[in-house]
């Protein structure tokens, strides 16, 4: 892959590389994507929400994007979706495990068509892609390519602390944790790194009721810079895992809540 001087000295470069963004019609996927593309990236696109891809497609070029309608818990869309991305751009370099949807209510009141929904979505979308990409990164590695690939899941504070009225979203944030560190452990000898981007509040069509006027004070309370993050500041730590700026960084968890939740 020839690079030019610039890009060379820039470690979050992804030039010539090839991404899969779940979740990319709106919010953090579509700023990821927007993001990929502008440090030199390609990036093949799913979501349910054909009119946002077809926007994602406009604003970046057909040339920069392939997408792909459907949901992430059906393993033959995912599979054509990377066979796309294969034939249209050569490879894929990365995936970013963003779908994701909510079915708020308190435990004892959710049904199991609730909980399944989300754990559907979340986690099993995530094993289903991460699977897909990863046996496609994998062969080209035994092919003896020098293979630098990345799986950046994201999670939340929901997923480390709990949230009241959602359990089903915070066992399956949980679950993306742990699955980027078996991922990061099973991969590793392929020279794939696997990682998880935590977030906080982000301003997303997703948390339009939580930042509303009934919910806004309390959350913002527990905020350390005191505001939510926009979507392009969501993406710019999904887009630094996925480069060679963090080439020694793998099975982790990164933080991006503005002080929401603080650990050592």
């Amino acid at each position: 892959m020839n690079v030019s001087a610039n890009d060379a000295k820039n470690p979050m470069s992804l030039k010539g590389r090839t991404i899969v963004v779940t979740g990319a019609g709106q919010g953090i996927g579509f700023a990821v994507s927007r993001m990929v593309t502008e440090l030199g990236g390609n990036v093949v696109a799913i979501d349910m929400n054909e009119e946002g891809l077809k926007h994602l497609e406009t604003e970046l070029g057909d040339d920069r994007v392939a997408f792909y309608v459907g949901s992430v818990t059906d393993p033959d869309l995912v599979q054509s979706a990377v066979n796309g991305g294969v034939e249209k751009f050569g490879s894929i370099n990365g995936l970013v495990n963003n779908a994701g949807i909510t079915r708020p209510s308190m435990m004892l009141k959710m049904t199991l068509e609730q909980w399944n929904q989300v754990l559907d979505v979340h986690l099993t979308g995530t094993f289903i892609c991460t699977q897909a990409v990863a046996k496609h990164m994998v062969a080209r590695a035994k092919a003896g390519e020098d293979l630098k690939g990345s799986i950046v899941n994201i999670s939340s504070d929901a997923g480390v602390q709990g949230t009241i009225g959602q359990i089903n979203y915070s066992s399956a944030k949980a679950g993306a944790i742990g699955a980027a560190m078996s991922s990061a452990r099973e991969l590793a000898k392929y020279n794939i790194r696997a990682n998880t981007v935590s977030f906080g509040m982000v301003e997303t069509p997703m948390t339009e009721v939580i930042r509303g006027e009934k919910f806004r004070d309390t959350y913002l309370a527990k905020v350390a810079l005191a505001r939510w993050s926009l979507p392009e500041e969501a993406a710019s730590p999904v887009c630094f895992l996925l480069s060679d700026a963090a080439s020694y960084i793998t099975g982790q968890r990164l933080s991006a809540n503005g002080g929401s939740q603080m650990s050592l």
